[in-house]
């Protein structure tokens, strides 16, 4: 709100007023595209794209079933498999965490996350059966205390997932669609340090493996705009571990390497081809995020205190 040329606080995204408002706010001031980068909006802007087409206004979403593939990290790995890709085996209860580790197919450590997430809430590693018991029931109690526990009821008893834990290099990936969900482009990042479930510090990279993995799930997936994904390059190959068709924390890495997915979007609203810059980055490239205060602005009016 510090940045934007203008700023405005619409309700909850779960309220039943948030679609209706956003709507106004686009009919208002004009708004030709409407991009989100939150998770939790993404399955509810999704059944309402066609409101918004009828006010002249484009939603960069992706349909409700591709949402529902990516937010589901179950169904995400059921989807990957489909597209001959591998991922990290996953598992939604202990009996079969238990018979995979008995028979060898799966040892420690292992990952105990929600089935339904985003920014890496309550992900665990456990070392050992002891720990993997006792984060596995305390994530399903944490889980109804948090904004996911809506989503997670609607299958509560398979909510948490498990999942080997994946050893090698991570990458990140912004695999491109236009409006119409036609693969343009594929960007790799390889991360090189992460904060709170996001890259904090890339370099921009050419892979040509993860290069295809990327064009092979932008071509499977047909999401709209930006999917950033999360893969793993393990002695086996390329495992996919995530997919989350918005804007990730990861494209201003990409931006600054000489990309320029936001100018692509608008030249495809307006029904041109984006200049071939706009879909290229330079490779070498590294970043890192960096933190900075920013004073909020307030107007004390007479008589107010300081701590109202």
């Amino acid at each position: 709100m510090q940045e934007a040329d203008k700023a405005f606080i619409v309700p909850k995204v779960k309220s039943p007023e948030y679609v209706t408002v956003v709507l106004d706010l686009c009919k208002t001031n004009g708004i030709s595209l409407l991009v989100s980068l939150n998770d939790l909006e993404l399955p509810i802007l999704a059944p309402a794209r066609h409101r918004f087409q009828d006010i002249g206004t484009i939603p960069v979403v992706s349909s409700p079933e591709v949402i529902d593939i990516a937010f589901d990290k179950w169904r995400t790995a059921r989807f990957l498999e489909t597209c001959g890709l591998q991922t990290c085996l996953t598992y939604l209860t202990l009996n079969d965490v238990r018979e995979a580790l008995t028979s060898g197919d799966l040892t420690f450590p292992l990952i105990v996350k929600p089935r339904w997430g985003t920014a890496s809430i309550s992900v665990e590693k456990v070392e050992n059966e002891k720990e993997l018991e006792l984060t596995f029931e305390l994530t399903h109690h944490r889980l109804s205390k948090t904004f996911l526990a809506e989503i997670s009821a609607s299958d509560q008893a398979r909510s948490v997932m498990v999942q080997e834990c994946l050893s090698g290099q991570e990458y990140g990936l912004d695999v491109v669609n236009d409006l119409e969900g036609g693969t343009a482009a594929v960007f790799v990042k390889q991360k090189l340090a992460m904060r709170a479930g996001e890259t904090d510090r890339a370099i921009t990279v050419h892979n040509e493996a993860l290069e295809r993995v990327g064009w092979k799930i932008g071509h499977a997936l047909k999401h709209i705009g930006n999917l950033d994904c999360d893969v793993f390059l393990t002695e086996q190959g390329p495992r996919v571990l995530e997919l989350n068709p918005r804007f990730g924390g990861g494209y201003p890495f990409t931006h600054e390497a000489g990309a320029n997915i936001p100018a692509a979007l608008i030249a495809w609203a307006k029904g041109e081809a984006p200049k071939p810059e706009w879909l290229r980055i330079a490779h070498g490239r590294t970043f890192s995020k960096c933190d900075r205060l920013v004073e909020k602005q307030h107007h004390y009016e007479a008589g107010e205190s300081v701590h109202d």
